[in-house]
């Protein structure tokens, strides 16, 4: 029995499934939203959660700029805590990653500071009002032709990032000509 077990095994070691999850949360920060079976969105979406909660959790110390502090201790401080939280969120997240756009052109992201410098401000009026967390959505799509695996859409909530693949829906216009 598998009580108090918590996290999926998804048939792999330790070390398969921590760099698939690894490799999961580095794509989620880099488009914001990707695409994958429900089991690893669900499981993707713990791991998420906690990076983007350590960010978060910075509050007034994530976008205050440190050279506007007078106070030497109160700047070392928040100097302090940002290069923690940095660092605990670097043991699990990639550092970078290489993103192509569509015209063929390749740029590296740090994903560090995508995370702290764009996504978490995102999120900080929403703990401070007592919301904390949610910061993710799984949108269901279908199953999979092959194996029959359900597919979803994981996406960071205010994202308006566009799925790849996806076509923009299209509008039918009426003509004005048809006034016979």
């Amino acid at each position: 029995m598998r009580h108090q077990k918590a996290g999926r095994k998804f048939g792999r070691n330790t070390s398969h499934r921590r760099a698939m999850l690894r490799n999961l949360a580095g794509n989620l920060v880099l488009n914001e939203r990707i695409k994958t079976t429900d089991a690893k969105a669900k499981e993707l979406r713990r791991v998420a959660e906690r990076l983007i909660t350590r960010a978060v959790r910075l509050g007034d110390d994530l976008t205050v700029d440190v050279g506007t502090i007078s106070d030497d201790a109160e700047r070392q401080r928040v100097v302090a805590r940002r290069v923690h939280a940095q660092r605990e969120v670097a043991k699990f997240l990639p550092r970078e990653l290489v993103r192509t756009s569509p015209d063929g052109e390749v740029e590296e992201v740090d994903l560090i500071h995508k995370l702290f410098h764009e996504i978490a401000p995102r999120y900080v009026e929403r703990a401070k009002a007592g919301k904390g967390g949610g910061y993710t959505r799984i949108m269901k799509l279908y199953n999979r032709r092959g194996d029959n695996a359900p597919v979803s859409v994981i996406e960071l909530l205010g994202s308006e990032a566009p799925l790849k693949g996806r076509k923009a829906p299209t509008v039918a216009v009426p003509d004005a000509d048809d006034g016979e």
